[in-house]
């Protein structure tokens, strides 16, 4: 198991799609990658499309690994698109602010397979 600190946020091609519906294939691929550094993916012994759990106190998903762009995510750090996935992983309190902390959360890192599919 590896720690990680999740950032979840929206990406251009998630905001371009948006206009289709968020039951379209494209939609549904966008919010279900997560992006890694290419560093912890070498280390890890990732391949692109390579599944992984994460966790947290709160939640469990399963999700597809991509890199991220060279300088995009330093390494420790994860992407998730928002959608069902960071959803998941999100605690409902508030704290009083009326929104949950959707940034900057720990996650535990599960390898299920290696290779890409």
């Amino acid at each position: 198991m590896e720690r990680f600190i999740l950032i979840p946020g929206r990406t251009s091609r998630q905001g371009c799609g948006i206009s289709q519906g968020k039951f379209t294939r494209e939609y549904q691929q966008e919010t279900s990658q997560v992006q890694m550094c290419p560093q912890d993916m070498q280390r890890l012994g990732l391949k692109s499309g390579a599944r992984v759990r994460l966790f947290n106190e709160v939640g469990s998903v399963i999700a597809e690994v991509i890199p991220a762009k060279d300088g995009d995510l330093p390494p420790g750090v994860l992407f998730v698109p928002y959608g069902d996935l960071s959803s998941r992983l999100m605690d409902s309190d508030t704290h009083g602010s009326g929104m949950p902390t959707s940034k900057g959360f720990e996650v535990q890192l599960e390898v299920l397979s290696g290779e890409g599919s």
